[in-house]
């Protein structure tokens, strides 16, 4: 049992929080319900009454790192930069460190089958396509690169920090090549030459 008091209003709050936490140390598989109830000192069937089942935490927990996903990219993006550049960098490696950061919550957050996400789920989702989008926008009004390329680039972006992240949680690379890849990648939407690709 937990040492710390539940007060009503707040149970839900505190089993995301353990679950993250749990997602961490020991991955999806890890995740109980009836664990979760039993740390946070309450009864196997309180968790019921926030999470119908597993299915459902695991829908909150990617609804709330979406959301979360979203601020790091909202906060990183309007701190004043003094060229497009630093905000683009500045912007693509705080992505990368949430990334990096929280790799199994990132699993749950885009391991979902595609037509059955939860519209909590859409919802936190298009905030954070919308903040990426919003990035890649300003280089259009900076004149980095053009409004055709605009879709393009903000996927190779998403791709590049996703996939970089992966590389660096599956041992495959070091944070400095994902700092790297990040480098290269701001740099080759800058330079234009992906309109030659």
């Amino acid at each position: 049992m937990s040492d710390r008091p539940v007060h009503h209003g707040n149970l839900r709050a505190v089993l995301l929080d353990q679950a993250e936490v749990r997602l961490r140390e020991r991955g999806v598989a890890g995740l109980s319900l009836r664990e979760l109830a039993r740390e946070a000192g309450v009864s196997h069937g309180a968790p019921r009454s926030h999470f119908i089942d597993r299915a459902a935490l695991l829908d909150a927990l990617a609804e709330r790192g979406f959301v979360r996903f979203a601020e790091v990219v909202e906060q990183a993006s309007t701190r004043r930069s003094t060229s497009y550049r630093s905000r683009l960098r500045r912007t693509a490696h705080a992505a990368l460190d949430f990334s990096i950061g929280n790799a199994a919550l990132l699993e749950v957050m885009f391991t979902g089958k595609v037509g059955e996400a939860s519209e909590a789920i859409e919802r936190a989702a298009g905030r954070l396509f919308l903040a990426v989008r919003g990035v890649i926008d300003a280089g259009v009004a900076a004149g980095a690169f053009e409004e055709a390329d605009v879709e393009r680039i903000s996927l190779l972006w998403s791709a590049t920090v996703q996939g970089a992240a992966t590389l660096v949680a599956s041992g495959r690379a070091t944070r400095a090549q994902a700092d790297a890849i990040v480098d290269d990648t701001v740099a080759l939407v800058l330079s234009g030459s992906i309109r030659a690709l």
